[in-house]
């Protein structure tokens, strides 16, 4: 833990604010160990947060002037907030400052709190750091007993920067993507949202939701409100849509299903992959009603799938910018198609994606996964098997989420939650290589393991030849990756 006397020293840079904030990351390091039991969640989340908001000057009731729009599911959320977004900057007339809030990051953590789709600067982001780490120190400080009580974890505490920041910068209009779960999210905290929005269910972080698509989706429905209108895709499974309107009917809300809009059939969206127009929809659902919460009336039924959507709307949907999903760079003879897809879901869907948009290529194919954390060997097999009549690998190489060859991470991806043991020597590529060449005795596909992202991109650059290669498995490794690839 950082000493208090480092806190509050004079010069406080924003590397100094990371610094401090990748402190807070030892709380959650021992998450396995204490969430162990299916179905764990800390009932005292909500409470925490509400009396952190408190003591940097806020009542969560307070939060209700930011007109926010709430957003969760397990596949798409991202996409949804960042399409919403875009929608919603087309009105910059009426919304002069637009939050969003939204994890995990790719380059840097200011990601994480943008305003008007651009992240915080780093001034801005260093001053409100430290305005709200002395806040909560002076509480700390108040009294002997006060001393032990526990700072938030890396999430809660850019949780509650965010709310900080957007109060402090005078946000018309907010959106704040859930971080897990929904329920006993460190979000949650907001009390009359705007609207709130699912996106598709899936089965993801069981050690905290339940192992059920039932409990996912409860906890999912935790977000919705009385007197805040809820909207979902359509395309949630039987189960999962079931609970979602169970959730809305003992809050005495609203569930409104968004099929998606044929309109959006013949625009190309501003975030790569057919799916994504189950997102969009939903995107525009939510928007429509921040609009109307705002005093524009658009004259829009979002239950008719056929209903002529604003042209506002549509360039909206179409500027739209989510870096890390379905995501192309061309570099060269290579070319890198990016997704940090993480569940199964997500896998089948991004591995559909690559195969449609690499179909006629005739460059050799080359899969580039890291997965520190889930089922890594299931989330290969289900790529493999997805994959397997489309798009044949000449290799996969499997590497850490670590950014460089010096085995040092880049500052705003610095991860202390796996063992650091465990990444060093590589275990899980190892596992996953052996696995891999398991799939394929045939020998049509090589496998590779790599200790580092750097070093993983220097190998594929150096063999010189058109390559095709999908990037996947987790936002960690995109996210160094397009450090990597910056640097050059």
């Amino acid at each position: 833990m950082v000493a208090r006397s480092l806190v509050r020293m004079a010069s406080r840079t924003y590397q100094d604010a990371v610094e401090h904030l990748n402190s807070l990351q030892s709380i959650t390091a021992n998450v396995p160990v204490i969430t162990n039991t299916p179905g764990y969640v800390n009932k005292n989340n909500l409470r925490e947060m509400q009396q952190w908001s408190r003591e940097i000057g806020y009542n969560p009731s307070s939060y209700n002037q930011l007109n926010i729009i709430h957003v969760t599911g397990t596949k798409g959320k991202g996409s949804t907030a960042a399409f919403t977004q875009s929608i919603l900057m087309q009105y910059r007339n009426k919304f002069k400052k637009i939050g969003m809030f939204t994890s995990p990051h790719l380059r840097t953590i200011r990601e994480r709190i943008m305003i008007n789709g651009e992240p915080i600067s780093e001034e801005k982001f260093s001053k409100f750091f430290f305005e709200v780490w002395d806040k909560l120190e002076a509480a700390r400080d108040k009294s002997a007993e006060e001393k032990e009580v526990a700072r938030p974890s890396y999430f809660k505490y850019l949780t509650l920067m965010s709310f900080y920041v957007f109060m402090k910068e005078g946000c018309d209009a907010c959106i704040f993507e859930v971080g897990i779960g929904g329920l006993h999210d460190s979000t949650n905290i907001i009390e009359k949202p705007v609207a709130c929005g699912v996106s598709l269910i899936g089965i993801d972080h069981t050690n905290m939701l339940g192992n059920t698509i039932e409990e996912i989706a409860f906890n999912k429905g935790g977000i919705f409100k009385n007197g805040s209108p809820a909207f979902s895709v359509q395309n949630q499974v039987t189960e999962a849509m079931s609970v979602l309107k169970n959730c809305a009917k003992e809050v005495d809300t609203k569930l409104t299903e968004v099929r998606p809009f044929s309109e959006l059939n013949g625009v190309k969206l501003g975030i790569a992959g057919s799916f994504q127009v189950s997102n969009a929809s939903l995107a525009v659902a939510l928007a429509n009603e921040s609009l109307k919460n705002a005093g524009i009336e658009t004259g829009l039924d979002v239950t008719d799938v056929n209903a002529k959507l604003p042209e506002k709307f549509v360039e909206g949907l179409i500027q739209a910018k989510w870096e890390g999903r379905c995501q192309t760079i061309k570099e060269g003879n290579i070319t890198w198609y990016i997704d940090g897809a993480h569940t199964k879901d997500s896998i089948i869907a991004a591995s559909q994606w690559f195969a449609e948009t690499t179909g006629s290529s005739p460059n050799k194919k080359v899969l580039l996964f890291n997965q520190q954390k889930r089922n890594a060997n299931e989330l290969v097999a289900e790529l493999n098997n997805a994959l397997q009549n489309t798009v044949s690998f000449d290799e996969a190489i499997f590497t850490t989420n670590i950014t460089w060859k010096l085995g040092t991470y880049s500052p705003d991806l610095v991860s202390v939650n796996e063992s650091p043991e465990g990444v060093r020597k590589m275990e899980l590529q190892k596992a996953l290589s052996v696995a891999w060449d398991e799939l394929h005795k045939d020998k049509s596909s090589t496998s590779n393991i790599a200790p580092d992202i750097d070093s993983a991109v220097t190998m594929l650059r150096e063999r010189n030849e058109p390559l095709d290669i999908f990037v996947t498995g987790s936002l960690h490794l995109v996210g160094g990756l397009l450090v990597v690839l910056d640097r050059k």
